[in-house]
């Protein structure tokens, strides 16, 4: 049976148990069937029913047994079952032998061809019990360990610990480095690297202050204290970190910058970006995890809203033009960049990318590294791309008039320009290129879409609560009239075992703005920033603040985390 019509029999019976409309079931089924959703997925998210009364409802229909996961330790599986292949691919879990029989853990009963690949792969009959979507998702990823193989911080010695492989890297020797004394130091910045990469940080902050020394882990964009070892540790934990990059070592009066490749099991490597900076106290070390994944995550994951999404889509599948993505620091431009270029990466085209620094490896896609000392900048990049017979071109940053003149000039003459800028909004993205300097007609003539994004908390789906906010109130903080009649529900943050402070991952705030002839007009007229959002609103588009509004009556975020990311 094709996963196809696993789909539709299962839609069939929760139509005819008057649980999910016909149309919605059609809906479902076409988002499902482009392979990027998982049915039970949308069912669970959209609030069409819970994993336990689906659980319920499957298990009495097909005669199938319940299993509650919560009773099986995942965590002693035999390893001999733990294979993540086939574990990923058909989101089920072999559990245990009983009766001479494999135990497979599945969400869907139906899922025939699951147990098939299983029972082939191990030479064992099997036997499925139905367990609930989210606890099998949980196990899975304790199980699989996020990629990690089956290394569990607490069950690696501190000499394994200490011998993780840095790759790429030399020992530099210095008074203060120490092998045999270093071994504790080892042993303490790997386990901080290991616990980074397990709460899902981006950056990890090495702080000496006076009489103190601090760790902060930024997860889900906001920083928080880790640990505080000692303060004699200060100048012991910033050699470790620079031997580590690369760096020299004796060097402690000016900034330097380095990576990191560090293997911490056979098949998986992470990236660390490294940055050290002379501070009145010692040596400030940042490092920033450079996640892969986050480049193929897919347009569907990012959080547009469909129209949204259906305009970045169509400027991507233009021949020529500008596409720009505006915001500060940390607001995803990055991923948003990568992930058009992946959506463009086909063998028919040739694509090169301009970056400080390249921060993420793409197979297919020519990436060069930024060097100002040694002459390369971003002007000169884009003047020797336009020379390689380049189809889509991406620039790092716009950050001067030459590279925008450039830039312009590429997307004129039958190239897809790609590019960020540092601005608040889509408005202010043209007046900003007005400012320096690039002729209107030449704005309005190239640019042809302008995405203006935050990345906004999103609240944990298990401890998320209603928060009571009087209609007044709602009103006040931009909602109609109309969505409060509706009965609009808005939910805040609590706080579990399975988040931080209420939160679980991000989601990301975009305004995305097309150039139609009416915003060409009024910059051709030399208008303000203000006049084209006037002339936005009047088009339809969402400014971040009703974007963000959105996702807090979608029971997305919150909020004050929708006033915290768009309050400016």
């Amino acid at each position: 049976m094709d996963h196809a019509a696993k789909i539709q029999g299962l839609a069939t019976l929760l139509v005819r148990k008057r649980l999910l409309e016909a149309s919605t079931a059609v809906s479902l089924i076409e988002q499902a069937r482009t392979g990027k959703h998982n049915f039970i997925s949308l069912l669970i998210e959209q609030k069409i029913t819970t994993s336990k009364a689906l659980q319920q409802l499957l298990s009495d229909e097909y005669g199938i047994a319940a299993l509650d996961l919560d009773t099986v330790d995942v965590e002693q599986l035999d390893d001999e079952y733990r294979n993540e292949s086939l574990i990923r691919k058909h989101h089920a879990l072999p559990l245990y032998i009983e009766r001479g029989m494999l135990i497979v853990a599945v969400d869907d009963p139906i899922n025939i061809t699951a147990l098939e690949d299983f029972q082939f792969s191990f030479g064992k009959r099997t036997e499925p019990v139905l367990v609930e979507h989210d606890k099998l998702a949980k196990a899975i990823e304790k199980v699989l360990d996020s990629g990690f193989d089956d290394i569990d911080l607490g069950d690696v010695s501190d000499d394994e610990l200490a011998s993780m492989e840095v790759q790429d890297t030399e020992r530099q020797e210095d008074d203060e480095v120490d092998s045999t004394d270093d071994a504790p130091i080892v042993v303490y910045i790997n386990k901080l690297l290991m616990d980074a990469i397990r709460k899902g940080a981006s950056d990890l902050h090495f702080e000496p202050y006076e009489k103190s020394y601090r760790v902060r882990f930024r997860i889900d964009g906001i920083l928080h204290e880790i640990a505080s070892p000692p303060i004699t540790l200060s100048t012991r934990l910033a050699a470790r970190l620079k031997v580590m990059a690369n760096l020299d070592i004796a060097e402690r009066r000016v900034p330097q910058d380095g990576r990191i490749k560090m293997r911490i099991s056979r098949t998986k490597a992470i990236d660390f970006r490294v940055s050290t900076l002379p501070t009145l106290w010692g040596e400030k070390v940042v490092m920033r995890i450079l996640d892969s994944s986050s480049a193929q995550l897919g347009i569907d994951m990012l959080g547009y809203e469909s129209a949204q999404k259906e305009l970045y889509l169509s400027a991507l599948n233009q021949p020529q033009g500008m596409i720009l993505v505006t915001g500060p620091t940390g607001s995803g431009k990055t991923v948003s960049l990568y992930t058009g270029l992946n959506i463009l990466n086909t063998p028919e085209r040739n694509i090169a990318t301009a970056e400080d620094p390249v921060e993420i490896n793409l197979a297919g896609i020519n990436q060069v590294q930024i060097n100002t000392r040694a002459g390369l900048d971003f002007a000169s990049a884009l003047r020797a791309f336009l020379r390689q017979d380049p189809d889509v071109v991406m620039v790092g940053e716009i950050r001067d008039l030459e590279t925008a003149e450039i830039a312009i000039k590429a997307a004129q003459t039958g190239h897809l320009v790609l590019s960020t800028l540092h601005t608040n909004s889509s408005a202010e993205t043209l007046t900003r290129l007005l400012n320096m300097g690039v002729p209107a007609y030449n704005i309005a003539s190239s640019v042809s879409l302008i995405i203006a994004q935050r990345l906004a908390r999103r609240l944990c789906s298990s401890c998320k609560t209603i928060d009571d906010i009087p209609p007044e109130g709602l009103l006040a903080e931009g909602f109609s009239q109309e969505q409060i009649d509706a009965g609009l529900t808005v939910y805040k943050a609590v706080g579990c075992d399975d988040c931080t402070g209420g939160y679980k991952g991000r989601v990301g705030i975009y305004e995305v703005m097309p150039m139609t002839d009416a915003v060409a007009k009024i910059i051709m007229e030399n208008g303000n920033s203000l006049q084209i959002a006037q002339q936005t609103q009047k088009e339809g588009v969402a400014n971040l603040r009703q974007s963000a509004l959105v996702k807090v009556a979608q029971g997305v975020t919150s909020l004050a985390e929708a006033a915290r990311v768009t309050s400016f």
